[in-house]
C-alpha cells in the first residue's frame, strides 16, 4: 500500500460513507470496518461509483476485540483511524441505555487498544454537540463547560472523550482530534449515498423526506412550547458532505504534527441555528412540496436549542461549511427519490 491508509469504523454508515468518499477523493486509501447493524454493504458500491475506487471492506463488529486485531494485522499500512462506529439515537438511548453503553464504549476501547498495539497513534473521534447539554451561552464554543448529559447517548460521547484524554495522558504518542458536530443532514449530490435508516428513522430529515414521499401520513414536531421564537427546538443543521470534509482536514492536521495539546476539540457546524419549523419551511421552499405535520409532546432527552461557533475549525483546520440549507435539503429529497425507485424495484 503506497498511499496513506485510513481505517474508518462505521464506514458504511451515513456520515462514515460520505467521509470515505472525501478521503478517497483526497488521495487516501481507505479500509471500512462495519457490522452493518444500521447500514448495508451496498453502500460500498455507491462509494465506488462516485470515486472510481472501491474501498476495502471488512464486516466486523468493533466490540469484537479479536476481529479488530485481525483487521489491524491484515492492513499494516494504517496510519490513522476515524471512529464513527456507535449507536447514535437520543430517544432510543433513553429506552435502551445498556445497549448504548456497551456498543459505544467497548467499541472505542477495542479500537484504541489495537491502535496502540499496532503503533497507530492518530485518531479522529466522532463526537457530538450533545456534550454541551443546554449551553448557557450561544453560539457555543469549545471552551463551554461540558454539562451533565441529558441522554445515555450524550453521556457515552462524554465518556469516550474522557477515555481518549486519559489514554493520551498515559501514552504520549497518541494524538486525537475530537470533532463535536452538530446536526448532519442531506446526501451526496450524486444521490449514490445518503441517509437510509434501518426501520424507523431516528433523525428529523428522513422523517421529512419520507413524509413528503407519502410513506408517512404526517410529520411529528416534538414540542412547540420551548423558549425559542416559534416554540420548536433549534439546531445547527450541517450538510453531510461539508461535515465529511472536516474529517479529511482533521486527518491532515494530525499527520502534519501541528496539534498541541495531544487531544484537541473542534466544533463542526454552520454557526447558524434553525428551528424545526424553520427547517420544515425551508424544505417546502426548496422542493415546492407541501409537508403535513402535527405538534406533539416533547421528546425525552431533547435539548432546547444549540448552535455552533465554528471559528476554531475555520482558523486551525482551515475548514468551513459551504453548502446552503436549500441545496442540502434538495440533496436529501433527491436521495429519497432514489430510494423510492429502489423500493419499487
Amino acid at each position: 500500500m503506497s498511499k496513506s491508509v485510513i481505517l474508518v469504523t462505521g464506514g458504511t454508515g451515513y456520515i462514515g460513507s460520505h467521509t470515505v468518499v472525501e478521503l478517497q477523493q483526497a488521495g487516501f486509501e481507505t479500509v471500512i470496518v462495519d457490522n452493518l447493524s444500521n447500514s448495508s454493504a451496498e453502500v460500498v458500491d455507491g462509494i465506488a461509483r462516485i470515486t472510481g475506487v472501491r474501498p476495502h471492506f471488512e464486516k466486523v463488529d468493533c466490540c469484537d476485540r479479536h476481529a479488530m486485531a485481525a483487521v489491524f494485522d491484515k492492513y499494516p499500512g494504517i496510519t490513522a483511524v476515524i471512529h464513527f462506529a456507535a449507536s447514535k439515537a437520543v430517544g432510543e438511548s433513553v429506552e435502551r441505555p445498556l445497549l448504548y453503553y456497551r456498543n459505544n464504549l467497548v467499541s472505542l476501547l477495542n479500537v484504541v487498544e489495537e491502535m496502540i498495539t499496532h503503533a497507530v497513534f492518530h485518531i479522529v473521534f466522532s463526537s457530538s454537540c450533545t456534550v454541551y447539554g443546554q449551553p448557557a451561552v450561544l453560539p457555543v464554543t469549545e471552551d463551554a463547560p461540558v454539562q451533565p448529559a441529558l441522554s445515555p447517548y450524550g453521556n457515552t460521547k462524554q465518556i469516550c472523550e474522557e477515555i481518549l484524554r486519559d489514554t493520551a495522558a498515559s501514552c504520549s504518542a497518541l494524538q486525537a482530534v475530537l470533532l463535536r458536530y452538530f446536526n448532519p443532514i442531506g446526501a451526496h449530490p450524486s444521490a449514490e449515498i445518503g441517509e437510509w435508516p434501518v426501520g424507523v428513522p431516528q433523525n428529523l430529515v428522513p422523517f421529512i423526506t419520507q413524509t413528503a414521499a407519502g410513506l408517512r401520513k404526517e410529520l411529528s414536531v416534538f414540542g412547540n412550547d420551548y423558549h425559542t421564537p416559534d416554540g420548536s427546538c433549534i439546531r445547527d443543521y450541517i450538510n453531510v458532505v461539508d461535515l465529511a470534509r472536516a474529517h479529511v482536514q482533521a486527518v491532515n492536521y494530525l499527520s502534519g504534527g501541528k496539534n498541541n495539546p495531544a487531544v484537541e476539540t473542534f466544533n463542526i457546524g454552520t454557526g447558524k441555528g434553525l428551528s424545526v419549523l424553520e427547517l420544515i419551511a425551508a424544505f417546502q421552499k426548496a422542493t415546492c412540496i407541501k409537508l403535513p405535520y402535527k405538534i406533539t409532546g416533547r421528546r425525552a432527552g431533547d435539548i432546547e436549542q444549540v448552535w455552533a461557533n465554528p471559528g476554531k475549525a475555520h482558523t486551525v483546520l482551515g475548514w468551513r461549511a459551504q453548502e446552503t440549507i436549500e441545496d442540502t435539503l434538495r440533496s436529501a429529497w433527491k436521495w429519497e427519490e432514489r430510494i423510492a425507485r429502489v423500493r419499487r424495484g
